[in-house]
């Protein structure tokens, strides 16, 4: 299997110099880090090419690196059901690039990618409707950045006097922050069945 993606990995980035930085094998899946300007063309290439046939986009997600000069690695999935392979294309991007949507070459692209923008904030150009897709409107910020509060900044709910949905900035009580990560078992004044029988 992996001898297959090896070969695999060496036509795609002879075929495609400029566009493959690095391939590697990992967990028997192919990933291929890809420079952004080359993204498209190596896009049209996978799908298009008699060797690879990746006419499935499976998924495309995003890991956020806030240390990194280049914060984030826009991931992308491909299937190809004629050779019975997988590859994943990795494209490192800073916080003020943006990546060539992907829509004229994979339609279903279009939510990945509005996903993509509302989780992480991730600009795609070229897309022709980059909107939010699973928060509101008014949502402020991008929910999968290690940046962003477990608890949000603002609070929704429905007001009974004004008939409506309000927003309200989030306040939480002091006690709410604290944790407390004694086991159960430590501490304890009870003995939970089956404790008896540590002490013999």
């Amino acid at each position: 299997m992996n001898e297959a993606l090896n070969e695999l990995g060496t036509h795609i980035s002879l075929k495609r110099p400029n566009a493959v930085l690095a391939y590697g094998i990992a967990h028997d899946e192919l990933t291929v880090d890809v420079t952004l300007a080359g993204l498209v063309d190596l896009v049209e290439f996978l799908k298009t090419d008699a060797t690879c046939r990746f006419s499935t986009l499976v998924d495309i997600t995003a890991v956020d690196h806030p240390a990194r000069e280049a914060r984030f690695d826009v991931v992308y999935h491909f299937l190809s059901m004629y050779q019975n392979h997988r590859v994943r294309l990795k494209v490192a991007v800073r916080e003020d690039e943006m990546v060539p949507s992907i829509v004229e070459v994979h339609p279903c692209a279009n939510w990945f990618e509005r996903e993509v923008f509302d989780m992480f904030g991730i600009l795609f150009s070229g897309h022709p409707d980059l909107r939010r897709l699973l928060t509101d409107y008014g949502f402020r910020g991008h929910p999968l950045r290690k940046d962003f509060p477990t608890t949000g900044y603002t609070e929704v709910r429905y007001d009974e006097k004004q008939k409506r949905v309000v927003y309200e900035p989030v306040s939480l009580v002091q006690e709410y922050r604290q944790f407390d990560f004694m086991s159960p078992w430590e501490g304890a004044e009870y003995i939970l069945p089956g404790d008896e029988k540590t002490g013999a």
